[in-house]
C-alpha cells in the first residue's frame, strides 16, 4: 500500500471509528465552527498566517505567497510532530483532513507518511463530510422514539440522563445544544454551538443506535435557544409514541429551582431574560416578576411563571405537535429524588421494548 493513501467520504465513514487519531488541518476558527467527531485540531496555517497568505496571493502573487505558505507550514508541521506524535509507534494510523482541496492535509499527510506512518487523507475534506451529514439528516432516522412529554419543570431532561445512566438509547437535543429549551434556558458559563456543529453531533449521536431498541427523546419544539433541529428528526418525534411524565406542581417548583441555581446568585440576569416575556405579559407584569427576582422571593415567582406562562403555551402546543400524545403512557413522579427518577427509568426500559 501507497501511504498516503486517500479515501472518499465513503469509505472514510466505514472506519470511522479504527482510526487512532482524526486530524483537522484546518485553522482554529473553522474547527471551532464545526469538524468531524472525535477530531482534533493540528493546523498547518492559524487564522492570521492564513490571513496573511491568502492576501499575499491576492495583493502580489501565487508564486510569492506559496513560499511564505510553505514556510509557515512547514514549520507548523514539524512543531505538531514534536509536541504530539513523536511518541507514536509505526503502526499509528492518523485521518488527516483539511476544508477541500486537500492543500493542508497533503502536506501533512506527505510528511507523515514520509516518517512511516500508514496515513489516511479525506478526500474531499470536511465539505464531503458536510454534505453527507446534510443528506443523512434530511431523511428520517430509522428508529423508534419514545417521546417523553410533561410541563415545564416535571423532570423530563433528570429522567433522559437516569435512562441514559441506566443504559437506554437517549437522544439528548438540550445536552447537545447546551440549551434547556426555554426562553430561560441558556447557560450562561457554556454558549451554545454553532448550527453546524449541533447537527454533527446528532449525526453522531443517531448513527450510533441500534434500531431494534427505542430511543428516548424529550418533546422539543422545532428550535432549542438558537438552534434549529432537524425537519425531517422533528417530524419523525411528532409522529411517534408519547410518555406523559407529571409531578405535582409544588415538586415541579423544588426541581426548578435547583436546575436554574445559576439565577438564585444573578437575578440581573433572571430579568434580563425576562424582558423577553414582555410582548407576552405586559409591562406592568414583568415589572411585578423582576422585584420578585430583585427581592429574592424566587419560589413564588417560579409557580406565577408555571402558571402563567409555561402551562398554558405547553397544553396550546402538545396536542397539535404530537400527534400520539392523546394515547400516550401516563408516568407520575411522587418525588424528585434519585429514587423516583430510577423507578421511573426502569419502568420505562422494561415496557417500551
Amino acid at each position: 500500500m501507497k501511504y498516503p493513501e486517500i479515501l472518499g467520504i465513503d469509505d472514510v465513514l466505514r472506519q470511522l471509528d479504527s482510526f487512532d487519531a482524526i486530524i483537522d488541518a484546518r485553522s482554529p476558527s473553522e474547527f471551532a465552527l464545526d469538524h468531524l467527531p472525535g477530531a482534533i485540531n493540528a493546523p498547518v496555517l492559524d487564522d492570521e498566517q492564513r490571513i496573511r497568505v491568502g492576501t499575499m496571493y491576492k495583493q502580489i502573487n501565487s508564486f510569492e505567497a506559496k513560499k511564505v505558505g510553505a514556510a509557515l507550514v512547514a514549520a507548523n508541521i514539524a512543531n505538531h510532530l514534536e509536541r504530539l506524535w513523536l511518541d507514536k509507534p509505526r503502526e499509528w494510523r492518523p485521518l488527516i483532513y483539511c476544508w477541500r482541496g486537500g492543500n493542508r492535509s497533503g502536506s501533512m499527510a506527505h510528511i507523515l507518511a514520509k516518517v512511516g506512518w500508514p496515513v489516511v487523507q479525506l478526500d474531499g475534506g470536511y465539505k464531503a463530510f458536510r454534505a453527507h451529514v446534510n443528506a443523512a439528516l434530511e431523511v428520517a432516522p430509522p428508529l423508534r422514539f419514545k417521546v417523553v412529554c410533561g410541563t415545564t419543570g416535571s423532570g423530563k431532561s433528570r429522567l433522559l440522563e437516569v435512562l441514559h445512566a441506566h443504559g437506554a438509547q437517549v437522544l439528548d437535543l438540550e445536552q447537545l445544544a447546551a440549551h434547556r429549551g426555554s426562553v430561560l434556558g441558556n447557560l450562561p458559563s457554556q454558549p451554545q454551538p454553532s448550527q453546524k456543529a449541533f447537527e454533527t453531533s446528532i449525526w453522531e449521536t443517531l448513527r450510533r443506535f441500534d434500531p431494534a431498541l427505542p430511543v428516548f427523546v424529550e418533546s422539543e419544539s422545532k428550535k432549542v435557544g438558537n438552534l434549529r433541529v432537524p425537519t425531517a428528526l422533528m417530524e419523525s418525534m411528532r409522529a411517534s409514541d408519547c410518555i406523559s411524565l407529571t409531578l405535582s406542581r409544588a415538586n415541579r417548583v423544588r426541581l426548578l429551582m435547583e436546575d436554574y441555581q445559576h439565577f438564585l446568585v444573578s437575578p440581573a440576569s433572571l430579568n434580563e431574560q425576562l424582558e423577553h416575556l414582555t410582548a407576552l405579559h405586559g409591562r406592568e407584569t414583568i415589572n411585578r416578576w423582576q422585584a420578585l427576582s430583585d427581592g429574592g422571593q424566587m419560589a413564588p415567582l417560579v409557580e406565577e411563571l408555571l402558571e402563567r406562562h409555561y402551562d398554558p403555551a405547553y397544553l396550546r402546543s402538545i396536542d397539535r405537535n404530537f400527534v400520539k400524545f392523546g394515547a400516550a403512557t401516563l408516568l407520575e413522579l411522587d418525588d424528585i429524588d434519585t429514587t423516583a427518577f430510577d423507578k421511573a427509568a426502569q419502568y420505562l426500559i422494561a415496557t417500551a421494548r
